[in-house]
C-alpha cells in the first residue's frame, strides 16, 4: 500500500450515492486507460471504500450492492477509478506536476542529443532553461511518454534538438572483461558481442544517444581508462580503436 500523503482521491457519484478510494495518482490513471497490470492493494492508501475519504465515513452496503453488485472493496475500488473522477488538491498538483517535469527533463536528456555539436548530448539544465524559455506547461494528470513530442516540439526553436540512438563498439582488455561487461551490457540494447582467444571482450551496443558521457564514464570506471570504444556506423563492423 501507499501512504495518505501520496495519494489521490477517486471520487464516483451514482444513484444518489457518494464513493471515494485512495489511490496512486498514476495508478489511477492507468487504470482509467485500462493500462494498469500491477497489483491494486499495492497503489492503494486504503483497502477500502468511503462515502467521505477525509472524514473515514463509509457509504451504505446497501448502496454498494445496488451500484456495484458486491460489498468487496477490491472490485469495487477500480470501477470508482474508471467511471468517476480523479481529486487532487492544489498541493498535489503542483507536487505531481514537479514530477512529471523532472521525468520529462530526464527522459529528453537521455534520448536526445544536439545536432549541431556532432550529435552530443544536450545537459538536464539546457533542456530544463530551454523548457521554461518556451513556456512548456507539464501536464500533472498525463504520461510523460505522451507528453514528450509536444515539448520536443516547443523546444526545437530554442535549441536543435532531436532524438537519436547511437550504437558503439568497446574491446575490454582480459584483465577487466569479466566484471566490466556485465556492467555495460546493461547500457542498451547487445548487437553483438565477442570473447577473444586472448580472454579480451568486444561487445556492439545501442543505446540513447543522450547517455553517451554515462557510458563512456562507466567504460572507464571499470576497466581503468583501458577500453576501446568507437562509434559504429554499420553495426557489423566490429572494429574498434
Amino acid at each position: 500500500m501507499i501512504s495518505l500523503d501520496e495519494a489521490v482521491t477517486a471520487r464516483l457519484e451514482s444513484h444518489g450515492a457518494r464513493f471515494e478510494v485512495l489511490v496512486d495518482p498514476d495508478a489511477a490513471l492507468d487504470i482509467k486507460r485500462d493500462e494498469f497490470e500491477g497489483d491494486l492493494e499495492d497503489v492503494i492508501a486504503a483497502e477500502d471504500v468511503f462515502e467521505d475519504a477525509s472524514r473515514g465515513d463509509r457509504p451504505a452496503e446497501a448502496d454498494l450492492e445496488k451500484v456495484f453488485d458486491t460489498t468487496e472493496p477490491l472490485e469495487i475500488i477500480p470501477e470508482v477509478i474508471k467511471q468517476g473522477e480523479i481529486q487532487i488538491t492544489a498541493d498535489q498538483r503542483r507536487e505531481m506536476q514537479e514530477q512529471k517535469r523532472k521525468q520529462l527533463i530526464d527522459t529528453i536528456t537521455r534520448n536526445a542529443v544536439n545536432p549541431q555539436m556532432d550529435n552530443a548530448p544536450h545537459p538536464p539544465e539546457r533542456i530544463e532553461n530551454a523548457l521554461e524559455e518556451a513556456g512548456f506547461t507539464v501536464d500533472p494528470m498525463e504520461p510523460v511518454q505522451e507528453q514528450v513530442d509536444d515539448a520536443l516540439d516547443a523546444l526545437r526553436p530554442i535549441i536543435p534538438i532531436r532524438f537519436e540512438e547511437v550504437t558503439v563498439a568497446v574491446n575490454v582488455p582480459a584483465d577487466h572483461a569479466g566484471s566490466a561487461q556485465a556492467k555495460i551490457r546493461q547500457f542498451g540494447d547487445l548487437e553483438r558481442e565477442e570473447w577473444q582467444g586472448d580472454g579480451s571482450w568486444i561487445g556492439v551496443l545501442t543505446f540513447p544517444a543522450g547517455l553517451q558521457n554515462d557510458f563512456y564514464d562507466t567504460v572507464n570506471e571499470h576497466t581503468s581508462g583501458e577500453a576501446e570504444t568507437e562509434i559504429v556506423k554499420d553495426k557489423d563492423d566490429l572494429r574498434t580503436r
